[in-house]
């Protein structure tokens, strides 16, 4: 995942003074909680009792199948990380292509543009320090960020300026930054993450990692280090994409990060820093699009997805190897169950989410005409821990039409319907825009950000059964969507 949004934090602040107004104006009776929620007329129509009886049986069935796992086992552990340009990336759309061939459902492989960028090699070390011994350096544990160009064979050596926002760094000016090593220090808010607000801990300062190395690059900086955008202290370093700036990025690991402002305080730094990625020839990589032939005419479809592409550090499993799983087993339960969707129920596996979003732009290139017919989008891209509901981007009167939805996840917990005014996924952002009821799936993402573009993430991350709490969520969601009478309203 790569462009989150400030969402969650946003509504948060946003819905205080609405509830505060709204308490104020009529508070609420006690005996309200002691009710059972009424079901609408509306509601009753558009999920009759047999789609709901359907509805539990397909929650019952994700809850004790093992398919999503077997296919994450295979990327993760057969094909491995899967970097947009690279043969992974085009097996992995090959080979779950074929997968969902084998469930019965029509497929293509849409050609994408996709850019190709090589890590190589990545070292980095103090070499002058206040109170160092002499003959000695400490090493930095870091990643190249993506975009970042090569320093010189040899590497560069240059005095490090610690500063820990955009407004210290252009203070400093040119005078000042010119020909060293900018370093912004940005914590990930670990307080913010533990009370539920991962992810606007992550927006505040991915910001560092994808706009620093060009304003640093802005003002001669001939190099740019940023401080982890993660949740853990692992000594492991988290990549992500940055703005080119034309000259070497990396992120270092919060260990290195603290050492690096804490010498810098007391006195003049020097690093040696060695990036070698290259920036090769773009290549032609694959969406993968399998529908689920629905029998309502004219055609209508629900779209449910995750991205197939991820860094190359780790092997993809929460990032996100497991919302293509979730979105592939939502097909292969009607297809056990023999339930046959109203509307097309399409499966999209996303190339290039991670790096620019062309395998999203492609799609809506080719498929921008066919929104109208388009009922509803769900994308998963916010790892594999338990589902908590999702995050909607949808009319009021959309969100009380899947109060059925919300009954049968009641079990598995999965039952929160939060309003977003963004996107909830970046690979259906354009049909968001053009007015379609898009819905992410809402992962607990305490621990998200542990792992999240390292090398940790991999298989044993996922827990199996958050895993088929996840495909229950999504598949009984996207039959809801399939099947109910009427569809949403825009």
């Amino acid at each position: 995942m790569t462009r989150t949004l400030l969402w969650p934090f946003f509504i948060a602040l946003l819905m205080i003074p609405r509830l505060t107004a709204q308490n104020s104006q009529k508070p609420q009776s006690t005996s309200s909680f002691f009710a059972p929620p009424q079901t609408s007329a509306a509601e009753q129509q558009n999920f009759s009792a047999l789609l709901l009886q359907q509805l539990s049986a397909i929650k019952a069935t994700a809850l004790n199948d093992d398919y999503a796992y077997r296919e994450l086992t295979h990327l993760t552990e057969n094909i491995g990380p899967r970097q947009t340009g690279s043969p992974q990336a085009t097996a992995a759309a090959q080979y779950i292509a074929g997968e969902l061939r084998k469930l019965g459902l029509e497929v293509r492989l849409q050609p994408v543009t996709v850019p190709h960028w090589v890590r190589g090699e990545e070292t980095a070390a103090l070499v002058e320090y206040p109170e160092m011994v002499p003959g000695t350096s400490q090493k930095i544990v870091l990643t190249a960020l993506g975009a970042s160009t090569s320093t010189p064979a040899e590497g560069l050596t240059a005095n490090v300026i610690t500063v820990n926002t955009f407004d210290e760094l252009n203070a400093l000016g040119r005078d000042k930054i010119a020909g060293k090593i900018v370093f912004f220090n940005e914590p990930f808010d670990k307080q913010k993450a533990a009370a539920g607000y991962a992810f606007a801990s992550y927006e505040e300062a991915v910001r560092y990692r994808a706009a620093g190395p060009k304003a640093a690059a802005d003002l001669g900086a001939v190099a740019c280090l940023v401080r982890s955008v993660g949740n853990a202290d692992y000594r492991l370093p988290h990549t992500g994409m940055s703005a080119a700036a034309g000259i070497p990025a990396a992120a270092v690991t919060a260990e290195d990060a603290d050492l690096i402002a804490q010498l810098t305080g007391k006195g003049p730094v020097r690093m040696h820093l060695t990036l070698t990625p290259q920036k090769l020839p773009d290549e032609t990589s694959y969406n993968v699009i399998a529908d689920l032939k629905g029998s309502a005419q004219p055609e209508q479809v629900v779209v449910v997805s995750g991205h197939l592409d991820s860094w190359d550090l780790g092997t993809g499993a929460i990032d996100d190897g497991a919302g293509v799983v979730i979105a592939m087993e939502a097909a292969e339960i009607l297809q056990r169950l023999h339930l046959r969707p109203a509307r097309t129920l399409r499966v999209i596996a996303w190339m290039d989410e991670e790096t620019g979003g062309s395998g999203s732009k492609a799609y809506t290139a080719e498929y921008a005409k066919d929104f109208p017919n388009v009922d509803a989008a769900i994308e998963s891209d916010s790892g594999a821990a338990h589902p908590l509901g999702f995050d909607v981007k949808a009319s009021s009167a959309a969100i009380d039409l899947l109060r059925p939805v919300q009954s049968v996840l009641m079990s598995i917990g999965s039952t929160l319907m939060r309003p977003s005014a963004y996107p909830p996924g970046a690979d259906i952002e354009s049909m968001s825009e053009a007015g379609i009821p898009t819905f992410g799936v809402m992962q607990d993402g305490r621990t998200y950000f542990n792992y999240h573009h390292t090398a940790a993430d991999t298989l044993d991350k996922v827990v199996p059964a958050e895993l088929q709490e996840n495909a229950a969520a999504m598949a009984v969601l996207a039959y809801g969507l399939t099947n109910m009478k009427d569809t949403l309203p825009r």
